[in-house]
């Protein structure tokens, strides 16, 4: 069949939207048709070489989505079936997910190579070239061909333009506060970047109890909208010093759990110094799969005790924690309504691209219908 997407064919150039040729289905894969599909500085990533991905590709990694139709062997889903597409389809069998981390299912070996597990493609030119799709999804693009264990079943009633946001931002973020760092009651916490996985860490600190939750961010207008997520403090370190004000919040001793969400050097410096004796840092932002080192200091472990934590979807695993954050929404608990900023059609993509780099948005979204 023929449908749109929105292609990467060169580093550190504007998205194309054109038609292309996508597959039937194969074995293990269903066909979905894209409601809506978030915007996400992964994306971006690829499209200027942080990641080392082969182009041309569809990107976008998190879609909301209706099972159009089922290959041969699905038993997972049907057609009609509304689902979160989430970019780690963990096969259930591998040391890691028999482990409970599905997050790190072995498939994720191949999250970078643009083509689907078996190694083939299911995007292509007019002209038959093969186009890769980020992440085994693609969610750029009217339709697309994942393999089963990419989607995830959730309620109709759900509107899947909220919902696309559940396939990694929230996750990412909501998971490294309650999963990997495991914020305690009454904690002090500091959030560095007020995106969407930044959002989505203060929410997750919130449910978790933190009594003291500061944003850090250069942009006022996305400060300002922290307090509708459970906020309580607010630093614009464009114009602040974020160390002297953390130490002025926090009586000198500096926060129990720092994470930043931005992903430069010096915002995860900063992350490192602001977080108190004994306390956690965790780094969720990612500069560039090249970047050979990480700028702190040993002091930080050997004389203040201090934890450093890498995480990857925020330690969830989809299949269990997407239904269980969808849940959280339907019961007031995460607000995934005032996450989505601004929606554009998928001729508007690169207008979305700079909207977020410029920091307007903390989550824009594409809408197909």
């Amino acid at each position: 069949m023929r449908i749109k997407a929105a292609v990467a064919h060169e580093l550190k150039k504007p998205l194309v939207i054109e038609e292309l040729e996508l597959d039937e289905p194969k074995q293990g894969e269903v066909l979905l048709r894209l409601v809506a599909s978030g915007i996400c500085h992964s994306d971006d990533h690829v499209r200027v070489g942080n990641y080392p991905t082969p182009l041309p590709m569809v990107l976008g990694h998190e879609g909301g989505c209706i099972v159009d139709k089922i290959g041969p062997g699905v038993t997972k889903v049907k057609e009609g079936d509304h689902c979160v597409a989430t970019w780690m389809p963990a096969d259930h069998s591998c040391p890691y997910c028999v482990d409970g981390q599905s997050y790190l299912c072995d498939r994720g070996a191949g999250l970078l190579d643009g083509c689907m597990l078996d190694g083939s493609y299911r995007f292509h030119t007019l002209d038959g070239k093969d186009v890769g799709q980020m992440h085994y999804l693609g969610t750029f693009s009217e339709y697309t061909v994942v393999p089963e264990d990419s989607v995830v079943v959730i309620d109709n009633d759900l509107p899947l333009e909220k919902a696309c946001i559940v396939g990694c931002a929230v996750p990412t973020g909501w998971g490294s506060a309650v999963k990997r760092a495991q914020v305690k009651p009454g904690s002090t916490v500091l959030v560095i970047g007020c995106g969407g996985i930044g959002t989505s860490v203060v929410q997750g600190a919130r449910l978790a109890g933190a009594r003291m939750i500061i944003v850090a961010d250069i942009n006022d207008d996305k400060l300002e909208m922290m307090k509708t997520f459970g906020a309580t403090h607010f630093i614009n370190n464009a114009k602040e010093n974020l160390k002297d004000k953390v130490h002025d919040l926090t009586q000198g001793r500096g926060v129990d759990y720092a994470f930043e969400a931005i992903g430069t050097k010096k915002t995860q410096a900063e992350t490192m110094e602001v977080t108190g004796k004994g306390g956690t840092s965790v780094f969720i932002g990612n500069e560039s799969f090249f970047s050979e080192s990480l700028p702190t200091s040993p002091e930080h472990f050997a004389l203040w005790s201090k934890t450093l934590l890498g995480v990857l979807y925020g330690g969830c695993n989809p299949s269990t924690d997407v239904p269980r954050l969808l849940q959280l929404y339907k019961d007031g608990l995460v607000n995934l309504d005032d996450m989505v900023t601004k929606e554009y059609r998928l001729e508007q993509i690169n207008e979305g691209f700079d909207d977020m780099l410029a920091g307007k948005n903390i989550r824009g979204v594409i809408r197909f219908d």
